[in-house]
């Protein structure tokens, strides 16, 4: 086997098994976000979109991982075929509108940061369910520091793999 092979054999194993692992881990992340959010549907005034951005984070969390586990490479080195390439297709589209949909929450949540929990004040407009908002808040906090322990597991990858390639390439006799 040259090195070129082995690279890239070495970079679809860490694709595949962190995008594997970290999918099959969080399958059961989606259905808790969507609790709160269906609880909790008209608990905050001050932003209703708040539980509605629960519950669609939660469904299309539980599409894109589907998407993504049923979209896998070809054998070959041949072009993907009709399906890899609609579910390829279907996986960029989701992907897309999870990315805008969380962009979209974030502007929900930190907007009105720390909006009045007491339901008995003479503005309920105000309001905001206090588990609702501090669920909506911390899982958002929690995507932001896991997706920082992603990039720094990815990138120490990267390193140590690209590492083992340098010293284990062959030299011309």
């Amino acid at each position: 086997l040259d090195s070129v092979a082995i690279g890239k054999s070495q970079t679809y194993f860490i694709e595949f098994v962190l995008t594997r692992s970290i999918l099959t881990s969080s399958c059961h992340r989606p259905s808790p976000l969507c609790s709160p959010g269906s609880v909790y549907l008209l608990e905050c005034p001050i932003n209703h979109y708040i539980p509605i951005y629960l519950i669609v984070v939660g469904v299309f969390s539980l599409v894109l991982i589907w998407v993504t586990l049923c979209s896998g490479r070809p054998e070959g080195e041949g072009l993907p075929t009709t399906w890899n390439r609609v579910y390829q297709f279907c996986h960029l589209l989701t992907f897309l509108f999870f990315l805008c949909w969380f962009i979209t929450g974030n502007v929900w949540i930190y907007s009105i940061y720390q909006p009045d929990y007491n339901k008995n004040t003479t503005n309920i407009d105000q309001y905001c369910d206090k588990t609702l908002y501090l669920f909506a808040f911390w899982t958002t906090n929690l995507a932001y520091i896991l997706l920082g322990l992603f990039l720094v597991c990815f990138l120490a990858c990267r390193f140590l793999f690209g590492c083992i390639n340098i010293n284990h390439v062959e030299r011309p006799s």
